[in-house]
């Protein structure tokens, strides 16, 4: 059985853009992602960061997005004046949908710093170089684009053709070669930055004549997250519970009880055969693909 399941743009809230149908199921097609909205995600955040704020929600994001690009703290007293005071009774639960709508638009959480002066931080996700601006200087974090890409590979199978993933990203507004407001050049981004970061893993299918190529996760995706972090990632950007993933859900359970079992054996063999060990963790003794 197949699906498809489109964010509700309530729960998202100005970043609905960053998100379209994603298609869901235990065996994914390409034709699924056929079924994934058209409409114009560039024009929706342009409205979104240049058009007028609605709500004091929408104005806080702004606000902080704004202190992230510039890689300043944010305090308490900076947001009740942006939220306006008043709305001071109502600013932790403006506080936490604001956060909850960056954190599913960017894969980033806001963190206090100094309980004494109540200064702030978004922290991204996962440890992408710069806060997850990847480069250096200002910028907006990528970990939740990232995050969303890793996910469309867990969902097609642990490997997904090139055309598939361009085939996505113009969904949201995003085309290989041409800047994009937030994300730079997305072709650039996926296919060297995080290649080289060791996020991804860029590669020709083997025997495939003319070649194509296909993207696989990379160790440091496997490092720093897995399929149910991952899985639980797209839920939440979903408003929906695990449930509805329930196949894929099953697979990353699975994947999660494998993975703690070679965690083990290979603790086990540290005390034994440190040799051994040092064969099974190094990267460069076998050389085949990542595998999920």
């Amino acid at each position: 059985m197949s699906f498809s399941y489109s964010p509700p743009a309530a729960r998202l809230g100005g970043h609905a853009w960053l998100f379209q149908r994603i298609p869901c199921a235990s065996t994914p097609s390409d034709g699924q992602y056929e079924e994934m909205r058209g409409s114009s995600r560039a024009a929706l955040f342009n409205n979104y960061y240049w058009g007028n704020p609605h709500g004091p929600v929408e104005m806080l994001e702004r606000f902080i997005l704004h202190k992230f690009n510039l890689k300043q703290l944010f305090t308490k007293d900076e947001m009740l004046k942006v939220t306006t005071w008043k709305n001071r009774d109502e600013f932790v639960e403006i506080f936490k949908s604001a956060c909850g709508h960056l954190e599913a638009g960017f894969a980033v959480e806001g963190r206090e710093v100094d309980s004494t002066h109540h200064s702030y931080i978004l922290a991204s996700m996962l440890s992408l170089p710069n806060n997850g601006r990847i480069l250096p200087g200002r910028g907006y974090p990528k970990t939740g684009l990232l995050m969303n890409v890793l996910a469309v590979i867990f969902m097609k199978g642990n490997c997904v053709a090139k055309e598939d993933i361009w085939r996505f990203l113009k969904k949201m507004g995003m085309y290989p070669g041409r800047k994009h407001l937030v994300f730079g050049d997305p072709k650039k981004l996926f296919t060297q930055n995080l290649v080289r970061l060791k996020y991804l893993v860029y590669q020709q299918v083997p025997g495939s004549d003319p070649p194509c190529h296909e993207f696989l996760w990379g160790p440091e995706a496997h490092t720093e997250t897995n399929k149910l972090k991952v899985l639980k990632f797209l839920s939440r950007v979903n408003k929906a519970s695990l449930a509805y993933f329930s196949s894929l859900y099953e697979i990353s359970k699975r994947d999660e009880v494998e993975r703690a079992q070679t965690t083990g054996a290979a603790k086990d063999g540290c005390t034994a055969k440190p040799s051994a060990v040092s064969m099974a963790t190094d990267p460069t003794a076998s050389s085949s693909p990542v595998d999920v």
